[in-house]
């Protein structure tokens, strides 16, 4: 087995996962367990930087992240979890890191430049989501990660925690530290039902746990083509979200090219394609939902996995703040 370390960021317990974060990045995970030495945390300290007045709900998620990452089969025997907060040696960390970042050049991410813009902070911004990036960095390399499954829109963040390696080698006159690769899914992104960014707050994502009537209230709400008003009238189908994910979820593609022709013909209905997205997710979300509802009988089980997890990784968070308090000269003896 091959030691490459992976680590996992960008799954923040302020909900439960979704159908997006599955193709994003879940789908790898379960792939890459079997080749690497795999780490995957649960960001509760990066969910408290825009839901710092809402701990209960970061507390409460915790355990909710932990129920999906099993219940899609992660399998704890070979894949490390563990809680960011209870890893003091990341806070350590990205202090360190701080001072080899400017805040322009934060503000230039583009990642965080959306995010500010969703979330319409402007100058009321937490410092604590500024410096989001560095923490990011902190992330990867307390485990020394070198390879990041993550969504498009989060390659700016692996970018700039190798600039913050590049960096901090330089000065230090090391190699302690290692460049993270970015490992992206076939699918970049899956839109939410109305076409916008997926998530939980926006109402409009699927999550993993969801019911056959959750998610059949969501496809029949999805977004399609507006002018598509009758059966018979020719429809669009790029920016069409049923296409979208029926491009992703169902396995037989040459009926789904042949519904896309027929739909820009002519005489094809939006429901007839919706009730046909409902049984193809339904079949994909079921096992996992029956899963994570046993799971759920058994809190502690999942807790204790977490924190199992955590406690392995704070060894290995240990060896890489000797090496690195070393390489700073901060190894008083």
């Amino acid at each position: 087995m091959e030691q490459k370390q992976i680590v996992l960021t960008g799954d923040r317990p302020t909900g439960p996962l979704h159908l997006g974060h599955y193709v994003g990045s879940l789908a790898n995970r379960l792939e890459l367990e079997k080749k690497y030495k795999q780490y995957v945390m649960i960001a509760d300290v990066q969910a408290l930087t825009d839901n710092f007045e809402h701990p209960e709900k970061i507390r409460r998620n915790v355990l909710e992240v932990g129920l999906d990452y099993l219940a899609v089969g992660l399998d704890p025997d070979k894949t490390t979890f563990f809680i960011q907060s209870m890893i003091p040696q990341i806070a350590e960390l990205t202090m360190f890191y701080l001072n080899l970042v400017t805040v322009s050049r934060l503000e230039r991410n583009p990642t965080v430049k959306t995010e500010i813009k969703d979330r319409n902070f402007e100058r009321s911004l937490p410092a604590g989501f500024l410096m989001y990036p560095v923490s990011q960095a902190a992330d990867i390399t307390i485990v020394k990660g070198t390879l990041v499954p993550v969504g498009e829109d989060q390659l700016p963040m692996i970018e700039q925690t190798n600039e913050i390696v590049r960096s901090f080698n330089r000065i230090y006159k090391t190699d302690v530290l290692h460049e993270a690769k970015a490992l992206i899914s076939n699918v970049p992104r899956l839109p939410g039902t109305d076409g916008t960014k997926m998530s939980k707050s926006a109402g409009n994502a699927i999550s993993l746990g969801d019911s056959l009537d959750d998610i059949s209230k969501k496809v029949m709400s999805m977004y399609t083509d507006p002018d598509h008003v009758r059966v018979e009238d020719p429809g669009k189908v790029e920016g069409n979200v049923v296409f979208t994910y029926l491009d992703v979820f169902d396995s037989n593609k040459q009926e789904v090219a042949q519904l896309k022709a027929e739909y820009q013909k002519g005489g094809l209905g939006d429901v007839k394609l919706k009730r046909r997205l409902i049984d193809i997710l339904d079949a994909f979300i079921a096992p996992i939902r029956e899963r994570r509802e046993q799971l759920a009988k058994d809190p502690n089980y999942v807790m204790n996995v977490l924190l199992d997890g955590t406690k392995k990784t704070l060894h290995v968070a240990e060896q890489t703040m000797y090496d690195v308090r070393r390489a700073m000269l901060l190894d008083y003896k």
